[in-house]
């Protein structure tokens, strides 16, 4: 499952450094996460990393997606496997 931030997100910059693949940025009005590249931390922690330090608990699960789907991302993102493979 791809996360995703709510609008109760208060700005509080303490997601977007927590992310090891760059999926959190300060959009118009709130961080956003890029699907495109949120794992989840899958390859690189046990739970998501974004959530654990959210104070308002605004990151809940977001588009569904499988365990292998999101290895496969990370896999990826990281190098470790071409795209087009």
């Amino acid at each position: 499952m791809s996360l995703m931030i709510t609008d109760e997100c208060i700005n509080c910059d303490v997601c977007e450094p927590e992310c090891p693949n760059g999926a959190i940025s300060q959009g118009e009005e709130i961080y956003i996460i890029d699907p495109n590249l949120c794992t989840e931390c899958v390859g690189h922690y046990d739970e998501p990393q974004c959530q654990q330090v959210c104070p308002v608990d605004c990151i809940p699960m977001g588009i569904e997606e499988s365990k292998d789907v999101l290895n496969e991302r990370y896999l990826i993102i990281s190098g470790q496997k071409s795209a087009t493979a």
